[in-house]
Formats: structure tokens, C-alpha cells, sequence
């Protein structure tokens, strides 16, 4: 098969990608600018969701009804698991960036499926039994030359995208609650962000911001309220404690954003799908009733600072849930 036609396979399973024609001077060179450009970067899949609006749409028109039964295999790799592989690899200038179970990550060349290099964070095999559902993750995130890998038990990881060799690594997760991380991490204006996994575990929810360049936190926002006797951390964390009643703050409270998330680098707000109420039953987390801020909703928050902006919520006092549904924000 030669060159030319092998730039121009689409490569399907649910993973789409595109193959581009050649490498750029940086591996993984994305930023703002292309970011805000990337409906027209037809050949590349620059984030998880491919565009800051989670679209998940390619415009390439080179395969079509009429070509489609001529194509063939181009190469393959056998990815080593029989686990859950549900990731969407990232396409960034004829190189493909995978992730597959236990956040194994792996760097191939798109046109001859050559490794370039892999890293293993090897996360801790225990983490395995906290997770709900499998060891699996949903993909990865590019920056400024760097591939951000989100780990099940909830380290950030920036790996230098030309050799694999980690950056700086950041712990995400409070030891407090049964936390995984199985979603994928975004980059919005410089700005890593990442929610987490466990409201079936009853886990308090939280979504942070981290410097792209440094791994610092630069802020967290709580989808669930704490204990008022240790005061709130913002007006929104206080009006939403008006909304549950009882002691919540020792069951934990649930809500957790594992996977939803949007930008609108034009109001500079990031979208946050968050998930379904812990424990289900609200009569053992909110037994006087209530809406139960953030629970289910649509959060708005300030990508520089992760302040409140606006929240929708879609399920008030779920106990069903329903925030499963609200954690696929920006799928549809």
C-alpha cells in the first residue's frame, strides 16, 4: 500500500483519528490558537472530545459509500490487555497518543503504527477494587508539547510528548473517600482540568484546575458541600449547604465529575456534567430533603479561578442515578 493512500485512511472503532501527513518541529504542539482553530485541522484529533465544545465530530469526507468496501488494513498493534479499552486516542501531527487499562500510555507513529515510546505509571494493583467500573480510562490531553495522563489512583501525570519521560506529577485525590479517576483530563487556556470517580462509593465530588506548565493547583471546586462548623470556601458552597439537610458531610455526599466536561474560551467558562447523588438514597445522605447542590447539574465555573458562575440542575435530590446521564455532557 503505499504513502499516499495510507495518509488518507480513516482509522475507525469508535477511536476516531486521522493521519497526518507529517510532523511538526514540537511533538504535541498544541495551544489556544489551534485549539480555537481545530474544526479546520480535518486530519488531527487534538483532545478527547476533538474540539473545546466536546463535538466528537470529524469533517474528513475522503471515505464515503462509494470508496468505503476499497479500504484496507494499514497496520495494527496488540494493545497487551483484555481489559476495558474505552479511550479515545489523541492524532496530533502524524503521531497517535493511546491510553489503555492501568493508564498505560503509548506514543506510535500514525503511518506505520511504529511505538515511539511507552509509559507505565504502574499504578497500584488495589486501586482495581475501589474502582466501580473496571480499570478502564477514557483517554488523554495535550499541551505546549506535553500528554496529560489523568491515573486510576489519581495522579496527573505530564509526560513529555517527544520521549515519555514524565514532566511533573501531581496528586489529585483527598484521602479521605474512595476515589478513583477514570475520566479523561482537558487543557483549557493553560489550565489542566480534572473531576474524579466514587459517588457509588458515596465520595464528595470535586473538580480542580492545575498550571499546564508546573502542575500547580490553581483552584478546586466542590460539588458538594462540607461541614459548615469548618467554614465554606465560597458563596456557592454556601448556598448550596441550604439545600441539604442532616449531617451529609459524613456520608459523603456523592456528585462526582468523572468525565463531563466543555469550554467556551469566550466567556472562559468550563461546563461540568456532575454525576448522581451518594448514597443513592437520600433519606441516609439528606434526610430532611432538598435539592442537594451540585448533585446532577450543569456547573459553569471561571477556568482561571474556578469560581461559580451558574448551575442547571437537571435531577433535584436525585436517588436515582440519573447523574450518569449528566456526567456524558457534550457527548451528544
Amino acid at each position: 500500500m503505499d504513502f499516499m493512500r495510507v495518509c488518507r485512511l480513516w482509522l475507525v472503532a469508535g477511536l476516531a483519528a486521522a493521519i497526518a501527513a507529517c510532523s511538526g518541529d514540537r511533538a504535541a504542539d498544541v495551544n489556544n490558537a489551534r485549539m480555537r482553530a481545530a474544526e479546520s485541522e480535518a486530519e488531527n484529533w487534538l483532545s478527547v472530545g476533538r474540539t473545546w465544545g466536546e463535538q466528537r465530530f470529524s469533517p474528513l469526507t475522503q471515505i464515503n459509500a462509494e470508496n468505503v468496501s476499497r479500504l484496507g488494513l494499514a497496520w495494527y498493534v496488540d494493545l497487551e490487555t483484555d481489559r476495558g479499552v474505552e479511550a479515545t486516542p489523541l492524532v496530533i501531527d502524524g503521531v497517535l497518543y493511546n491510553t489503555t487499562p492501568w493508564n498505560v500510555t503509548t506514543a506510535y507513529n500514525a503511518v506505520t503504527g511504529e511505538v515511539l515510546w511507552r509509559h507505565d505509571p504502574e499504578v497500584p494493583r488495589r486501586f482495581g477494587g475501589i474502582a466501580c467500573c473496571d480499570i478502564v480510562t477514557r483517554g488523554l490531553a495535550a499541551w505546549n508539547g506535553k500528554i496529560y495522563s489523568a491515573t486510576l489512583d489519581g495522579r496527573l501525570i505530564a509526560l513529555d510528548a517527544r520521549t515519555g519521560r514524565p514532566v511533573w506529577t501531581a496528586q489529585t485525590l483527598e484521602e479521605v473517600w474512595p476515589y478513583t479517576i477514570t475520566g479523561a483530563p482537558r487543557v483549557y487556556d493553560g489550565v489542566v482540568v480534572i473531576g474524579n470517580a466514587g459517588s457509588e462509593g458515596a465520595a464528595r465530588g470535586y473538580v480542580s484546575g492545575y498550571n499546564a506548565e508546573n502542575g500547580r493547583l490553581m483552584w478546586r471546586f466542590y460539588i458538594v458541600p462540607g461541614n459548615p462548623a469548618d467554614g465554606f470556601s465560597s458563596e456557592a458552597e454556601a448556598m448550596a449547604a441550604e439545600t441539604w439537610s442532616g449531617e451529609w458531610w459524613r456520608v459523603g455526599g456523592g456528585g462526582t465529575a468523572w468525565d463531563a466536561f466543555a469550554f467556551d474560551p469566550e466567556l472562559g467558562l468550563v461546563y461540568i456534567g456532575t454525576g448522581n447523588g451518594g448514597p443513592w438514597a437520600q433519606a441516609h445522605r439528606s434526610p430532611g430533603g432538598g435539592d442537594n447542590l451540585f448533585l446532577s447539574s450543569i456547573v459553569a465555573v471561571n477556568v482561571r479561578t474556578g469560581a461559580y458562575a451558574w448551575h442547571y440542575q437537571q435531577t433535584p435530590g436525585d436517588e436515582w442515578d440519573y447523574g450518569d446521564a449528566i456526567d456524558h455532557l457534550g457527548r451528544s
